[in-house]
């Protein structure tokens, strides 16, 4: 079962880059009195993440933070190293690229694809959530092949 509106964010430690290397950050760092949209993708450098997807948060960002946003996320079952290149490739410095890259977060939100049908085992859907102090008050799951209610255009509109 996954997540819904109304559930706290479970407790796990996921990576982001840091000067000296991949450095564990909490979700309680990250979601903890504070207003966040979290978006999730299938992976780092795939076409839809990064036509599409991603850019769109990019663009918005400015626009998103002006609805009181504290932090805009962009987590994927990938590395922090991957994160953060496919985040520096794509303009992203006002979003934090989030590393999920054992995928604990996406399990403990029920939130899994199975991306094995294309050699990248086991994923995160295509997702996006808006979070208030941890606990998610908006929550915009993707049918297979979509980018419509997760768009950074649909969640602003939401805020």
């Amino acid at each position: 079962m996954s997540i819904a509106v109304g559930d706290k964010i479970p407790a796990t430690t996921l990576k982001i880059m840091g000067e000296k290397g991949p450095t564990d950050i909490s979700t309680d760092a990250i979601f903890a009195g504070k207003k966040v949209v979290l978006f999730a993708v299938p992976g780092a450098f795939t076409p839809g993440c990064t036509v599409t997807h991603l850019p769109g948060y990019v663009v918005l960002a400015d626009q998103i933070k002006a609805k009181g946003v504290d932090t805009i996320v962009c987590l994927s079952v990938n590395d922090a190293f991957v994160m953060d290149a496919w985040g520096k490739s794509q303009n992203a410095e006002e979003l934090l690229m989030v590393g999920d890259g054992n995928g604990s977060f996406t399990q403990a939100v029920g939130l899994e694809l199975d991306a094995s049908g294309y050699g990248m085992g086991t994923r995160s859907k295509r997702y996006a959530m808006i979070v208030d102090n941890g606990v998610v008050t908006h929550l915009a799951v993707e049918p297979a092949g979509g980018i419509v209610e997760s768009a950074a255009d649909a969640i602003l509109a939401r805020l």
